[in-house]
């Protein structure tokens, strides 16, 4: 194989597929990208880790040599990071090295056999249907931070998509906080499996999103893999394993009956929580809210570090009472409010509070409180 590439299209292609590789790898394959080279001018470039996987077509300055092989994806990576701006790369393999030359530096690389180089096999995906990319960054940035960490509830570590006659909700939960997002059925999708997309997929697909903003995504899934093409042709196609559980009934912890209607500007509540949290410790992440008539007290208590409160007004015309919630939870939920009011539905001081920008908001969050 041997081909010439402008730098900046490697290392754009490179900063995508790279971060699928991981740093540590018992498999030394999973270590490497695959590049193959075409006798059409274009150059696919692939990585994996078994679960994921990522290909990207590119155009090269010239192929003289069709052909495939496999090198270290983090090596190749830092060496197109540190070559000259406006340089362009000239990739040759023979005798299980690859040279890659730019400018003055040469490098000679080990490579391994494309046939070693392991695919997943997508098999049928029967569902097809198209989603604007901001449309899907949306649905990710809202319901992302919700996801589970805890690898013994494997089935809560991905974001939870599924169909009802008018609408795609996606929604994620750790068991503390739930987040769903809700967007018109896209034409296609009817009939479509409930999923659970990986965390892993998620990020990577988030990252790759921001580079095609206004373009449209297709989306390709069975019961047990996702195929999410972006940028058409000579874009990026990335392929993921579903995870193989049952997500939980979440509807029955949304709350349908919270009659205290609190509504707040989002920012100073943030702050609000954000400040009077700087002295809450591990064991106290609670931050108490006492509610009044139009206005909230934040209160944080730790033992060693004394106390904080802080007075934020609010609408509220329900009776007073006394709340606690996780600090941070809270601040990662309000921090997804664009608007300048956000509404917090309660019951009492141990009932999950459902919390949304407005009834025709997409999103919806429920908190658990805790106590305090």
């Amino acid at each position: 194989m041997k081909a010439t590439i402008e730098r900046s299209t490697l290392l754009r292609c490179l900063s995508h597929v790279q971060s699928v590789v991981e740093r540590r790898n018992t498999i030394p394959i999973l270590s490497n990208v695959l590049i193959e080279a075409s006798a059409g001018g274009s150059l696919r470039i692939m990585a994996t880790d078994l679960d994921l996987q990522v290909v990207e077509t590119l155009g090269a300055v010239s192929v003289e040599q069709a052909g495939a092989i496999t090198v270290s994806a983090h090596l190749l990576f830092d060496i197109a990071r540190k070559l000259p701006e406006g340089s362009q790369v000239s990739l040759d393999s023979a005798d299980n090295r690859m040279v890659v030359k730019a400018g003055r530096s040469r490098f000679q690389l080990p490579t391994l056999p494309r046939d070693d180089f392991p695919m997943i096999a997508e098999g049928e995906l029967p569902t097809s249907f198209e989603v604007p990319a901001a449309t899907l960054a949306q649905l990710i940035d809202r319901t992302r931070f919700a996801i589970s960490t805890e690898e013994t509830r494997y089935y809560l570590n991905g974001i939870f998509l599924h169909v009802t006659d008018e609408e795609l909700k996606a929604a994620a939960t750790d068991g503390h906080r739930l987040a769903r997002f809700t967007l018109p059925r896209p034409d296609g999708s009817e009939g479509m499996p409930d999923v659970i997309v990986p965390r892993k997929c998620v990020g990577e697909l988030r990252k790759l999103l921001e580079e095609s903003l206004d373009t449209n995504v297709l989306v390709d899934l069975s019961a047990s893999k996702i195929r999410f093409t972006l940028g058409g042709e000579n874009g990026v196609v990335l392929t993921s394993k579903l995870i193989d559980g049952t997500f939980p009934d979440y509807t029955r912890v949304i709350p349908t009956a919270n009659d205290k209607l609190l509504k707040v500007d989002p920012k100073t509540f943030f702050q609000g929580v954000d400040r009077v949290a700087t002295i809450a410790t591990e064991k106290t992440r609670a931050v108490k809210m006492a509610l009044e008539t139009d206005r909230v007290t934040l209160s944080v208590t730790s033992p060693d570090n004394g106390t904080a409160a802080e007075e934020v007004p609010a609408q509220y015309a329900s009776d007073g009472f006394e709340i606690g919630f996780n600090a941070n939870y809270l601040k990662d939920i309000l921090g997804q409010i664009d608007g300048d009011t956000v509404e917090l539905h309660l019951a009492d001081a141990a009932a999950p509070t459902l919390i949304r920008q407005d009834d025709k908001s997409p999103a919806l969050y429920v908190l658990m409180p805790m106590r305090v």
